[in-house]
């Protein structure tokens, strides 16, 4: 049903973005054919660098015109495969949007353009002592484009919530062409549907956002940090709730099972910190606020709840050395398991309170289906990432009783009152199993709200429905 990209193409999308912007050489098609998705690669036919809404929005006149299909992409750090381009075509990269246009102290907001990297923008608005939350664990690379995608959470969305909290308003090109402001740049609207927060999360299937106008809040003066070793990875599950119902809100509450940890320590060569032989998880839990004598208290109230569980000895970090090499630790525990083995990676999540169910079932699939899984994750808010190895599997059981076992997996995440993805979306890994949360009616709708976005089907096609 797609067209090709034609040398008149070539050169119609020349006289948009400039010669220099527009790359068919075979090193530049590979760079661009994959992100952090398993292994997957998908060649496209061109790689444009535009760096107005303008120049989007000719684009994708052009594309419509001729059936092209288009693929937005930012950094290349997805783990979903919403970023490769299936169906060929154009890769729109976002990278020259990378303009943190205002910081507007007096109403506490910033406007930023997508190709923006997540940490600059914190570090930027930090310097004037704001806060800007969601911080995934590539937050060293990864665009604030690719959050918006995504609806990116990480460790802090367990007390501080996930990107669409954030996003007031949104500048978009729309597949046929039109630019259009989403909102308006208030912390209230009432004012018709919230195509907003349809944006967020939408994976880059609806439009194209050029712009986006933040709310920020002050930043938290003290934080402190403990690493909790547990004798039993169910337990440390169970602690997790235990320790909300004590009317303690953590500013982050991660888990990471035993080879996890290890992989992570030994991936960035950490030989300070001690792993037990008897111990199976850890959570690494964090409080902040602005009063360090109410963290002290917050801190010594989680021990009162531990002393309920078998733990070993907890390790608390006396400084921003030690803090920086846990943390250190658990963002890299993505980067550490790849190392180790062909991988997938499934982003489940529940209610915090049935995590211990959640893990259980997991190890028991492995087991039916022969499979080790290496499990961590955002348990403060329910989000557990759960990592299959290939290690010994045959190559005809990875490939054809694994995705069975993927499935009960969802299921059982379903059945807990989840869902089959916290943070990393569905884009095209995921997309068989759309019909696991959502009934036929449910997966009706959200493709008629992409027909009347995007009625060619031109923008990013081939993702999140089966």
């Amino acid at each position: 049903m797609y067209g090709k990209v034609t040398v008149e193409i070539l050169e119609h999308l020349k006289t948009i973005v400039g010669e220099a912007y527009v790359l068919v050489d075979n090193e530049a098609l590979d760079k661009y054919s994959h992100d952090e998705t398993e292994d997957l690669k998908f060649i496209p036919e061109v790689v444009v660098k535009p760096r107005t809404a303008d120049e989007i929005s000719s684009i994708f006149k052009l594309c419509n015109k001729n059936l092209i299909p288009l693929t937005p992409r930012g950094a290349g750090t997805g783990l979903s495969g919403g970023a490769l381009p299936v169906e060929k075509g154009i890769l729109l990269s976002m990278e020259r949007f990378n303009t943190i246009i205002e910081i507007d102290e007096r109403n506490l907001q910033a406007t930023v353009e997508p190709g923006v990297i997540n940490q600059v923008f914190q570090d930027a608005v930090k310097e004037k002592g704001l806060f800007y939350p969601p911080d995934p664990a590539s937050k060293g690379s990864c665009f604030i484009g690719g959050n918006l995608a995504e609806n990116s959470g990480g460790p802090k969305a367990v007390k501080y919530g996930v990107t669409k909290d954030y996003v007031l308003n949104l500048e978009v090109v729309l597949p046929t062409g039109e630019i259009l402001w989403t909102g308006a740049n208030v912390l209230k609207n009432s004012t018709g549907y919230n195509i907003t927060q349809l944006m967020v999360g939408s994976e880059g299937t609806l439009g194209i956002i050029t712009k986006a106008v933040f709310r920020l809040i002050p930043y938290p003066k003290f934080d402190l940090l403990m690493l909790v070793p547990f004798v039993s990875a169910q337990e440390a599950c169970s602690a997790v709730a235990a320790i909300f119902n004590a009317g303690i809100i953590p500013s982050a509450m991660e888990l990471m099972e035993r080879d996890a940890i290890l992989w992570g320590k030994r991936f960035i060569n950490d030989t300070a910190i001690v792993i037990e032989d008897n111990t199976e998880a850890h959570l690494l839990i964090e409080v902040d606020g602005n009063d360090i004598e109410v963290l002290y208290k917050d801190c010594e109230l989680i021990y009162q709840v531990l002393e309920n569980f078998k733990t070993g000895e907890i390790l608390f970090a006396d400084d921003s050395t030690q803090k920086e090499k846990l943390w250190k630790i658990r963002r890299v525990m993505g980067e550490a398991v790849k190392s180790q083995s062909i991988y997938k990676e499934e982003d489940t999540v529940v209610p915090r309170a049935e995590l211990p169910k959640l893990l259980k079932g997991v190890k028991e699939i492995g087991a039916k289906y022969g499979f080790k899984s290496v499990c961590y994750g955002h348990a403060g808010d329910g989000n557990l990432h759960v990592n299959i190895i290939k290690d010994n599997m045959s190559d005809e059981a990875w490939n054809n009783e694994l995705p069975q076992g993927i499935a009960e997996i969802f299921l059982l995440c379903v059945q807990l009152k989840g869902t089959i993805s916290g943070e990393h979306g569905i884009g095209y890994v995921q997309k068989l199993y759309m019909n696991i949360p959502f009934g036929e009616k449910m997966l009706w709708l959200q493709k008629q709200i992409k027909s009347v976005f995007d009625p060619n089907n031109i923008l990013n096609p081939s993702k999140m429905f089966p």
